[in-house]
């Protein structure tokens, strides 16, 4: 007789909602189902951006509390994900020093280029193989560096971390989410001392590192009850980067594939057995992060999905609201690569007034400005397609990986316009889906350490593909007119850069004059 499918919980945090989804595996079965969803709205207080950690925390309770239910009271594994390089302090005590503050709050601004100062980007990207962005964990401690707070920390957790301590009680660093804090060696997967001494980060404030698959200890007494659970139910180390599992839940035969984690941001590259750490790699500004079984997860961050949902909240406050799937009809029918934008541009990184910040980069760049919505939403999706190509392409040829096909996972694999775009400027066939591919490669991650599934990645990866809903998108049209508009964004951002570059020159620098 077949085995009854196994229950696991997948806590999967995004930076707008958090999600407790139930994976049920048993041989060739795997399904998923969304049990608990709850927002992630970020606070204010005084100039600070906070996460509510604390409602999050009451949200992945009540989605356990739900999971449970609907798993008739047992769970074999509970897993956490999230997004990265954000983190909580604790005091000796064990209790939370405050709550985190936001990736993109404006605390780092400017610190990359004191960094700099003491470790040069080329050196510090040697090291730990990182794309600089101004939000690193590296780049949040500098900054945090004298507070009351950090010095009375005695531990670190990373997000992730953070919930499964506050499930478990115990304590650990998982290494795929480490990579993303700039302190990790991609090619010992261990801790840059060489970086922590430079910049002045303890690293005694984190504790263990863990690997996906290895335990993070079992559900407290309090715990159970708080979520009607029968335990033991143990907590499972997953690939806690949400990226990292969505990764693990590309549903991809073989290794001559790229994929695109869209959301929030877009994460864009290939999957590599080593890290590319040249100067070249630095300058197209290609991470190296860490993922599943071994893995290097070489990418680019993009800014993603962002630019369309500032815009909605922009209009929405403006009291003009608009349904996204009119809206996405009215992209399709405007002129094709009328205006395009740079999507990795950081002075799209900051909420608020979006619309009018592109129709202000359109302007800059000579192009010419968005009519409405629709073609602002255009522009947007022809933009985030020409940034996919560029990562793409840069993939490929810095890393030496040649691809076949472009697997588009997350919450953009929903947007069929967006896809047909990635795979008409790409010039390669796009595969869309799973749409919660971090879930399904977190569940999948607990369910091998389990046992209830066998062998390594590829072995999930042909689950994935033989029981998920995919989508195909074949290239169309003339990739000759993608190539115009990348050259004419490339010329429009020399231009720009050019502009800046004399601004700063006139103005001088905050840091002696040195280079960035």
């Amino acid at each position: 007789m077949p085995s009854a499918p196994r229950p696991f919980a997948a806590v999967d945090l995004g930076a707008a909602s958090g999600r407790v989804m139930l994976g049920r595996v048993a041989g060739g079965e795997l399904s998923l189902t969304e049990v608990h969803r709850f927002p992630n709205e970020p606070v204010r207080v005084g100039p600070t951006l906070h996460w509510d950690i604390l409602a999050l925390y009451r949200g992945v309770l009540e989605g356990l509390r739900a999971a449970g239910r609907a798993a008739g009271g047992r769970l074999a594994s509970v897993g956490v994900d999230s997004w990265a390089v954000d983190y909580g302090l604790l005091d000796a005590s064990g209790a939370l020093l405050g709550n985190p503050v936001h990736y993109r709050d404006g605390r780092t601004e400017g610190v990359a280029a004191r960094v700099a100062e003491v470790l040069p980007p080329r050196e510090l990207y040697a090291a730990t193989g990182l794309q600089e962005l101004p939000f690193n964990t590296v780049y949040q401690l500098a900054a945090a560096r004298g507070t009351p707070q950090l010095a009375a920390a005695r531990t670190l957790l990373l997000i992730p971390d953070l919930v499964a301590y506050w499930l478990t009680g115990v304590a650990g660093t998982e290494l795929t989410n480490a990579s993303t804090t700039q302190l990790i060696d991609p090619r010992t997967r261990d801790w840059s001392r060489v970086v922590a001494d430079a910049v002045g980060v303890d690293l005694g404030l984190f504790p263990p590192l863990r690997l996906p698959g290895a335990s993070a200890g079992a559900l407290l007494p309090g715990v159970l009850d708080e979520t009607g659970l029968t335990g033991p139910v143990p907590v499972t180390a997953v690939g806690s980067h949400d990226t990292a599992s969505a990764v693990a839940g590309v549903p991809a035969a073989g290794e001559r594939f790229a994929y695109i984690a869209t959301g929030t941001w877009s994460l864009a590259g290939v999957e590599l057995d080593a890290p590319v750490l040249s100067e070249e790699s630095r300058r197209a500004n290609f991470t190296n992060e860490l993922g599943v079984d071994g893995t290097v997860r070489y990418l680019r961050n993009i800014m993603g999905l962002w630019l369309l949902q500032e815009c909605l909240r922009a209009w929405a406050a403006a009291g003009e609201p608009h349904e996204l799937g009119p809206l996405l009809r009215r992209a399709a029918a405007a002129a094709p690569l009328r205006s395009v934008v740079d999507a990795g541009d950081p002075a799209f990184i900051a909420p608020g007034r979006m619309p009018e910040r592109i129709a202000r980069a359109c302007r800059r760049t000579g192009q010419p400005v968005p009519r409405d919505a629709g073609e602002t939403v255009r522009c947007v999706l022809d933009s985030l397609a020409l940034a996919h190509r560029a990562a793409v392409d840069d993939a490929v040829r810095l890393s030496g990986r040649a691809v076949d096909a472009v697997h588009v996972v997350g919450g953009g694999a929903r947007n069929a316009l967006l896809c047909q775009l990635t795979a008409d400027a790409c010039g390669l066939p796009v595969v869309a889906g799973p749409a919660e591919a971090a879930a399904l490669g977190n569940v999948l991650t607990q369910a091998r350490a389990a046992g209830a599934v066998a062998g390594g990645l590829a072995e999930s990866r042909a689950l994935l593909a033989a029981t998920q809903p995919l989508r195909h998108h074949e290239p169309s049209g003339d990739r000759a007119v993608w190539d115009r508009a990348a050259a004419r964004l490339a010329d429009a951002g020399a231009a720009d850069a050019g502009a800046a570059d004399a601004e700063t020159a006139d103005a001088g620098t905050a840091f002696g004059g040195k280079e960035k």
